[in-house]
């Protein structure tokens, strides 16, 4: 098949500054070129990189893109002049997969020639779908977004993947078992992500008796542009944490490079991803890299979560809105800090649930939807 991925305005591919998007979508576009697919990928034009390339098997094509902006309204009007770029340049092709708002509304119409059209829900729908009456599939990063997609109208046309997570890269690193007992997060650094609310629980669980030597680190950019809450906004964090806490924190910075962030996983015994985005969580990337890494995880009660965490087997899940959600997020922290058959059980359970989200399972399910899509499996059976 000759498949088109598009991603969005703001980042390359290679994902040589970031993004999860960018970097889940180049390992799919590697996969389907060593499976014999022709293959073009079409991002953000960046200094070092050429407009066009062919590396790794994938035809590159780089256009002007734009940086992120905090404010919704003005993304989405870069998104749609994005849109209009990437119309032009992309060329005939069996299949085009849109990682992008605007982009999917049109396309089959302007250009029939990109092939049958799918888009990736990346977000939690906010209305798009009504729109989306030309789009041959939609792909779900989990079964919660797939319901919301369900309820606009397209039941028929979603299709639940998951995010796809570098399963074995991830396992091999797991080192755990150290002294003191790691904890970790790793992540965007902001708000919404719930650093403030993970921040009071190890205060909390500084003043418990009877409690384990614990360390923590966050991993995850705190700038504005890679979509962090900002350097004064961590800054207050970090100096406020330091007075309660001591130096049991450790601030790491982002990490891209996928074999360090790999290792960084393996040396966290408990990870925690306390997000308090409900409509912005579609599947949780980072907590199936945990997992993946032999990782005890402790989710928020978001139900994009509920393919991966099944409270008290494969992870533990708090009640973040509640009154005192630090107070229960310490608690389900000391739980594991305290019970080390518990902790590592739930990590092994854990670890064979994220196992269903490599790379090999994922793509396997998207190519096989797409020959069905093109009529490419109706090819083979005649064959």
């Amino acid at each position: 098949m000759r498949i088109s991925i598009v991603t969005g305005f703001f980042l390359p591919v290679p994902p040589v500054s970031g993004g999860a998007t960018e970097k889940i979508w180049y390992r799919l576009a590697r996969i389907f070129a060593e499976q014999g697919h022709k293959v073009t990928f079409v991002s953000r034009r960046w200094p070092g990189l050429p407009d066009k390339e062919t590396e790794s098997g994938i035809d590159h094509i780089r256009i002007k893109g734009f940086d992120h902006t905090p404010y919704l309204a003005v993304n989405l009007v870069l998104d749609l002049i994005w849109g209009i770029r990437v119309t032009r340049a992309l060329p005939t092709a069996d299949a085009v997969i849109c990682n992008t708002v605007a982009l999917p509304v049109w396309l089959h119409r302007i250009r029939p020639s990109a092939g049958v059209v799918s888009v990736v829900m990346g977000r939690a729908p906010k209305g798009q779908v009504a729109f989306y009456g030309d789009v041959a599939r939609i792909y779900s990063p989990s079964t919660s977004v797939a319901g919301r997609i369900a309820s606009q109208g397209a039941a028929s046309r979603v299709q639940v993947t998951g995010n796809p997570v570098d399963w074995s890269r991830l396992s091999r690193a797991s080192r755990q078992g150290g002294n003191p007992v790691t904890l970790g997060y790793v992540g965007r650094v902001h708000p919404e992500k719930g650093i403030s609310l993970l921040l009071a629980a190890v205060r909390h669980l500084a003043s418990m008796p009877g409690i384990p030597e614990w360390r923590l680190k966050i991993v995850g950019p705190v700038g504005v542009r890679e979509g962090g809450g900002g350097e004064e906004w961590a800054k207050a964090l970090q100096d406020e944490a330091r007075l309660s806490t001591g130096d049991r924190i450790e601030w790491l910075g982002a990490e891209y490079d996928p074999d360090r962030l790999a290792a960084l996983y393996g040396t966290m015994d408990i990870f925690c991803y306390p997000s308090l985005a409900e409509k912005g969580e579609t599947f949780g990337v980072s907590v199936a890299e945990a997992m993946a890494a032999r990782c005890a995880v402790v989710v928020s009660a978001l139900s994009c979560f509920s393919d991966l965490v099944d409270d008290g087997k494969t992870g533990l899940v708090f009640a973040h809105r509640d009154k005192n959600p630090y107070i229960i997020l310490a608690e389900c922290i000391a739980r594991l800090l305290t019970d080390p058959h518990l902790r590592l059980e739930m990590a092994a359970r854990g670890q064979e649930r994220s196992r269903q989200f490599d790379y090999p399972e994922v793509s396997g399910r998207i190519l096989k939807d797409l020959a069905f899509l093109t009529g490419a499996d109706g090819e083979k059976q005649q064959r």
